[in-house]
C-alpha cells in the first residue's frame, strides 16, 4: 500500500491504511494494530514537509472524522472533530457568531493536523494553533479514551496539544475562539532595507503583518490585515483588496508544489537573520526562484512550542517540488541556528534530538509524559525516535 504526502515528496508503504469516521473506529483500528504489533499513525490533509505521517504501520485516515461538535459562545470555546479542516471551520462559527482567533494562510490543513504540529498565521500578538486547545480527547495505545485539560490529566494535556501525533490519536478539540469579525488586507511594495527598518513599527500597526522577499529584489512584498466594522464585500476582490469575514480573508490559495523550512527566532533577531538569509542567497544561491516569507507570533507557555516563552518571528524559505532543496535549506539552518532558531515541526529541518533538546526547558520532560502514556512507542515511527535526545 502507497501513501504519500501533498507535494508527493514525502512517501510511504503503510501495511493499512484505515478510514475512520468516528471515534469507535478509531479504537477499533487502534486495538487491531496493537493485537498486530504494528506502529499507528494519523493522518490529517497530509501537508507536512516533515514526515510526521510515514510508517510501515497503520495510517488512521481522519478525512471522514469531521464536523463541528459545539459551539458555546458565551463561553468562547468549540469543540471539533480531529480531522475537520480548517476551511470547513469558518461558516459555523460564524453562524453561531464566533471565530477562530487567528489562521495560516493554507486552510485545507486538519485541525488536529495544525495543533499538532504548532502551525501558526502572523501577528505578534496572536498565537499558534496549539496555545487555542482548552481540551482533547485522546484515543491511547490498548484503545482507552481519555478527556484531557489543565484540569484533568493536566500533563497528558502538555503534550497532546502540541503531540506530533506521537502519543495516541486525537480525536476531538476544545478550542477558544472568539467573537466573529471582519478583516480588511491591504498590499504593497516598500524597499526591503526600509521594511526591516521599520519592523516593529510596521507589525505594531496593523493586527496582522507579514512581508515576502523574492531573492535579486530590492522590494518586500507587504501585507497587512486589520479588523473592520464595515460591511464585507462578496464576491472577494483580488487578493490584496479583501474586505470580508476573516476566514476568507485569512486564507489564500497555495497550489503550487514546494518543499519548506521554517525556523522561529526571538522576535529582536528577526530584522539581523532575514538580512544574514539574504546576503547568503544572493551570494551563494542566486537563482532561486521562491520567496521568503517572514511573520510574527506571540509567546506560548507549551513546551516545545517555536514560541515558548519568547515573542517570536518566523522566516521560511521554499524549493520548488522538483527542486534539489537540501543545499539552500541547510545553509538557512545554519544561519538559523546562530540565532537560537527553532524549527517548524511541519516543515524541513535536520537537528538531532540533542540539539533541539538544547531548545527547550522542558524537551525531557515532554518524552517523559509520552513515554508514561506511551510506553510500548506504538505512536512513533523512526523520524520520531530520531528527535529523542
Amino acid at each position: 500500500m502507497h501513501w504519500s504526502n501533498w507535494s508527493g515528496r514525502i512517501t510511504a508503504e503503510p501495511t493499512e491504511i484505515v478510514r475512520v469516521s468516528d471515534e469507535f473506529e478509531v479504537v477499533a483500528a487502534v486495538r487491531r494494530a496493537a493485537e498486530a504489533g504494528q506502529p499507528v499513525r494519523s493522518l490529517g490533509a497530509g501537508h507536512s514537509h516533515a514526515p510526521l505521517v510515514a510508517t510501515s504501520g497503520f495510517v488512521l485516515d481522519t478525512e471522514a472524522l469531521v464536523g463541528v461538535l459545539g459551539v458555546d459562545a458565551d463561553a468562547r470555546e468549540a469543540v471539533v472533530r480531529a480531522g475537520t479542516r480548517i476551511s470547513a471551520l469558518g461558516a459555523p462559527l460564524r453562524a453561531a457568531g464566533t471565530a477562530l482567533h487567528n489562521q495560516g494562510d493554507i486552510d485545507t490543513q486538519a485541525i488536529a493536523g495544525a495543533v499538532a504540529t504548532g502551525t501558526h498565521g502572523t501577528g505578534s500578538t496572536l498565537r499558534n494553533f496549539s496555545a487555542s486547545v482548552i481540551g482533547a480527547r485522546v484515543v491511547l495505545d490498548g484503545g482507552e479514551v481519555i478527556d484531557c485539560d489543565a484540569a484533568s490529566e493536566p500533563e497528558l494535556f502538555e503534550v497532546a496539544r502540541l503531540s506530533l501525533g506521537a502519543v495516541g490519536v486525537v480525536t476531538e478539540l476544545r478550542v477558544s475562539v472568539r467573537e466573529a469579525y471582519k478583516l480588511e488586507e491591504r498590499m504593497w511594495l516598500e524597499p526591503l532595507d526600509d521594511v526591516l527598518d521599520r519592523i516593529d513599527e510596521l507589525t505594531r500597526a496593523t493586527r496582522h503583518f507579514e512581508f515576502f522577499w523574492m531573492p535579486g529584489s530590492a522590494r518586500a512584498a507587504c501585507k497587512s490585515l486589520d479588523e473592520t466594522d464595515a460591511a464585507p464585500r462578496y464576491p472577494l476582490a483580488e487578493e490584496g483588496q479583501r474586505l470580508a469575514w476573516s476566514y476568507d480573508v485569512l486564507a489564500n490559495e497555495r497550489t503550487d508544489k514546494h518543499s519548506e523550512i521554517e525556523y522561529s527566532v526571538p522576535a529582536e533577531h528577526g530584522p539581523a537573520c532575514l538580512r544574514e538569509l539574504r546576503a547568503m542567497i544572493e551570494r551563494d544561491f542566486p537563482d532561486v526562484g521562491w520567496p521568503l516569507e517572514y511573520r510574527t507570533v506571540a509567546a506560548d507557555d507549551l513546551w516545545i512550542s517555536t514560541a515558548s516563552g519568547r515573542p517570536t518571528v518566523t522566516v521560511s524559505a521554499h524549493q520548488g517540488v522538483d527542486d534539489d532543496d537540501e543545499p539552500l535549506f541547510r545553509a538557512c539552518e545554519g544561519i538559523f541556528r546562530r540565532y537560537a532558531g527553532r524549527p517548524h515541526w511541519g516543515k524541513v529541518h535536520y537537528q538531532s534530538g540533542a540539539e533541539l533538546a538544547s531548545l527547550y526547558p522542558r524537551w525531557r520532560d515532554w518524552w517523559k509524559v509520552r513515554d508514561r502514556f506511551d510506553p510500548k512507542g506504538r505512536f512513533l515511527t523512526p523520524y520520531l525516535e530520531g528527535l529523542r535526545e
